[in-house]
């Protein structure tokens, strides 16, 4: 594996493409916040990894610190799932190094590679599914550097399609539009033309990816077990998964310590779709949800233990396309 810790100050190539921009004064007078964040993460940008992860195990441990509701929602969600704290303690440092990794990691140059960073394991089952033109849903969980597999996938196996729902705020949803407008890379709003924009994907051989473990709106999900609490759960995947025959393929993107780059793993497809006649909606997403489990399991010391995973669904209008 080949690692690179040093960045090139090229920050301005990631600014190439995607609608204009409001000028400097407009936005320094119009979204003063905006304009700050956006300098801020501009100028961590060029700093190296090794350095951001430093900062990130920090800031990881002050927020731990200073924050009792976080610290009661991770305790909470650690022992649901079986685990001493000493299993996951990594992982408060990690939620730090999640954060503070962003800016390196969305305001890359466009034409500039990660896969020198990433050492790849497990290709080759994927690349024999490939073989047998099957669309792939590649599909993980808030685990590592998630925000890294877009882009690493697009590489990998592209032309890849991500599901993303855009941010509120909309300094971050610009910033997560520049990062995310790359080669090989397209983004599929959590929306009924973004669902169609999966199902013609994958139906024609492509690959399409998911977080699984997000809670989804309320209509979108079915309640199922998960670390032996029901859960509301994505159904999303399941029924892609079922109504074009791709196969799912659970993965992780392992932050390496030191600042020394990624680890992407592959793990079997979950095979138990394959057979005939298929499972029901309500079985798959129980396969699915095992597969969380394990993922999570494989590297308890990254996980975001305070994600509200047992949270209620929100109240939105359902998705027709998906409920069909």
């Amino acid at each position: 594996m080949r690692t690179c810790c040093r960045r090139p100050h090229l920050i301005g190539n990631s600014r190439t493409e995607g609608p204009a921009q409001p000028s400097t004064l407009g936005r320094l007078t119009s979204e003063p916040i905006g304009f700050f964040m956006d300098l801020l993460f501009r100028f961590f940008a060029r700093w190296p990894l090794p350095l951001l992860h430093a900062l990130g195990g920090l800031l990881g441990w002050l927020v731990w610190a200073c924050s009792p509701s976080y610290r009661r929602n991770f305790g909470e969600q650690v022992a649901q799932a079986g685990l001493r704290f000493s299993q996951v303690r990594p992982a408060i440092a990690e939620a730090g190094r999640m954060a503070c990794e962003l800016p390196y990691l969305w305001l890359r140059p466009h034409h500039e590679s990660c896969l020198p960073q990433v050492e790849v394991q497990g290709r080759e089952a994927v690349d024999a599914l490939r073989a047998q033109g099957r669309g792939l849903i590649f599909f993980s969980v808030h685990l590592g550097s998630f925000e890294l597999a877009p882009q690493a996938l697009a590489e990998l196996f592209g032309p890849f399609t991500a599901l993303y729902r855009p941010s509120r705020q909309p300094w971050l949803a610009r910033l997560m539009q520049g990062s995310r407008q790359r080669p090989g890379l397209a983004m599929a709003p959590a929306t009924m033309a973004g669902i169609r924009q999966m199902l013609k994907a994958l139906r024609g051989g492509g690959c399409v990816g998911m977080l699984t473990d997000q809670v989804p709106p309320e209509g979108l999900g079915l309640w199922a077990p998960f670390f032996g609490r029901p859960a509301y759960t994505m159904t999303l995947a399941a029924k892609l998964a079922l109504q074009s025959g791709a196969a799912l393929v659970p993965f992780t993107v392992e932050r390496l310590a030191g600042g020394r780059g990624y680890r992407m793993r592959f793990l079997p497809h979950l095979a138990e779709l394959d057979a005939q006649p298929a499972p029901d909606v309500q079985r798959a997403v129980h396969l699915i949800n095992q597969a969380n489990e394990a993922l999570i399991l494989s590297l308890p010391g990254q996980y975001l233990w305070a994600y509200a995973r047992y949270k209620q669904p929100r109240r939105e209008a359902a998705l027709s396309a998906q409920a069909s």
